[in-house]
């Protein structure tokens, strides 16, 4: 089942996105995020944007949200895209159901255009990206660093 996330999902979804955190280049956070400012965090997003889940057995096992792709006023039409997975949970078709969602729930809502930034190398997440739908648009070079190196960040795109 996907729905929309609500505050008390957050304790699920930090479970999710801590390990990411701490032992991942797949996101550039560097402090394991508590289950109050994830709560502040959805709601955030969901004033304007979309945060689903994905349940399976009534627990969360992913979750994916779009935000504002830049701050200022012409970009309001394009979001960037974020999906992660609980571990046991990858390699089942999950995540793209859960995107594919999110990305249906965008266009209702009539955005334009979806942007995902991937930390490379990240296989999966290209993956994921390409099969539902986004063409690779950007590559930067060594722009994050996190556990003493320096890490590439591309960007796809995805018209809505």
């Amino acid at each position: 089942m996907i729905r929309n996330a609500v505050a008390a999902d957050a304790e699920a979804i930090c479970r999710i996105y801590n390990p990411h955190v701490s032992g991942t280049i797949v996101t550039f956070e560097e402090v394991p995020v508590e289950p109050a400012a994830m709560a502040g965090r959805i709601a955030d997003i969901q004033r304007t944007h979309a945060w689903l889940v994905a349940c399976v057995d009534d627990a969360v096992a992913g979750y994916a949200y779009a935000g504002p792709w830049r701050a200022r006023a012409a970009y309001r039409h394009a979001v960037e895209t974020t999906v992660y997975l609980a571990a046991e949970h990858t390699g089942r078709g999950l995540g793209r159901r859960l995107y594919e969602s999110l990305l249906e729930e965008l266009r209702r809502m009539r955005f334009r255009c979806a942007i995902g930034g991937v930390a490379l190398p990240n296989a999966a997440s290209v993956a994921l990206h390409e099969r539902t739908g986004f063409v690779k648009v950007a590559h930067f070079r060594e722009v994050g660093f996190k556990f003493g190196r320096w890490i590439d960040v591309g960007y796809w795109q995805r018209e809505l």
